[in-house]
């Protein structure tokens, strides 16, 4: 009875993972009107499939990290009890949090679950420095330095993309002078203006005396640009989080370590396409307005650390560093919103605690 109910809570875990992350990575494309919620969320959802699907073969020593090994001692961490508890702390927290719209990190839930199924068990139980190094540090230090890289790569991004204004159009030419009346076109009479060169205009500009070898429209790579970078975070989220949450399914010994993953996936997928609606309309709408160079510099550095950590076997939260590169990129450009800032501090900090001490509650009962 216990293992059907450990392996319960466990996708119920993967359940509330994927209502409260899964249109993360999309909150800056909905809410720049980008793609519709329903377009976001199929491909946020497929993304996030694909990420656990792929956590099987490069995250598997996450796996090991949240069986609780290391942190208390190996014959705690293998028992039924002490999984249900860390796996009940999260979920419920995780869930408070998705019902009122509050974007919270699963990653965090799970640590304070940590803590409070090993006090429940005994105060000695905690490995005090793992505890520090191994979980507590890499949520620490993630996010800030999220936004410090975020910050640069938005001010880079920023300087690449300046162009005349109206200017959306980027012609290669080839054999033709080029006419001088339209903005962006520089006149030029020696014989240099016969040679290849690149035109920066507006698409009337650039369709008026030209005639380009190849076009590409500013506009429309930026925002391809967005949207890949939006699904990689997906796909960072479900490598990241999956095996973190098979260690719990694993726990009840019904599954192999293959098919406990893709049952989380599943689980995962399932509270994304039906729950997200909530935390979706909080991070588009309600945090604030990002532009398209800011969610594009945001969502390449929460992708790329994510993945980084990953394959390093580091507990980071996709929320800490989505969020430290938002603020990074608010900071470089001047919008942020401190108040918000603030709330978010907040949210953060009010996570672990409830989680500890719902974990706690459900160790010593059990």
């Amino acid at each position: 009875m216990l293992v059907i109910l450990l392996a319960s809570t466990a996708l119920f875990l993967a359940f509330s993972n994927g209502a409260n992350d899964n249109f993360k990575g999309f909150a800056t494309i909905w809410g720049s009107a980008s793609l519709g919620y329903r377009q976001a969320l199929i491909l946020a959802t497929g993304a996030t499939i694909l990420g656990g699907i792929a956590s099987i073969l490069i995250a598997d020593t996450l796996v090991l990290q949240f069986s609780g090994k290391g942190l208390v001692p190996d014959a705690l961490a293998n028992a039924p009890a002490f999984a249900l508890a860390v796996g009940g702390g999260a979920a419920i927290t995780v869930m408070l949090a998705t019902r009122f719209g509050f974007p919270v990190s699963t990653t965090h839930a799970l640590v304070g679950g940590l803590i409070g199924a090993g006090l429940a068990n005994s105060t000695s139980a905690l490995n005090l420095g793992n505890l520090g190094s191994k979980f507590l540090l890499p949520l620490l230090i993630s996010p800030i330095l999220a936004a410090l890289m975020a910050c640069a790569v938005y001010f880079i991004l920023s300087r690449i993309g300046s162009k005349p204004t109206g200017a959306d159009c980027i012609c290669l030419v080839g054999g033709q002078p080029v006419p001088t009346t339209n903005v962006g076109l520089v006149e030029r009479k020696d014989a240099a203006c016969l040679a290849p060169h690149l035109v920066i205009a507006s698409q009337e500009a650039c369709a008026v005396g030209a005639q380009p070898v190849a076009r590409a429209s500013v506009s429309r790579l930026r925002d391809g640009l967005h949207l890949f970078s939006a699904g990689t975070i997906c796909f960072a989220r479900g490598v990241n989080d999956a095996p973190k949450l098979a260690a719990l399914l694993l726990t009840a010994n019904l599954f192999d370590g293959i098919v406990s993953t893709l049952a989380i996936t599943a689980a995962m997928a399932v509270g994304g396409w039906l729950l997200s609606r909530r935390v979706a309309e909080t991070m588009s709408h309600g945090i604030n307005q990002l532009d398209t160079t800011q969610g594009i510099s945001a969502n390449l550095i929460t992708a790329g650390l994510v993945l980084f950590a990953s394959r390093l076997g580091m507990p980071v939260s996709t929320t800490h560093v989505s969020v430290g590169s938002i603020i990074g990129t608010g900071a470089a450009g001047r919008t942020l919103d401190l108040s918000v800032v603030r709330n978010v501090v907040l949210s953060w900090v009010a996570t672990l605690p409830v989680a500890t001490g719902i974990a706690f509650a459900i160790g010593w009962l059990a």
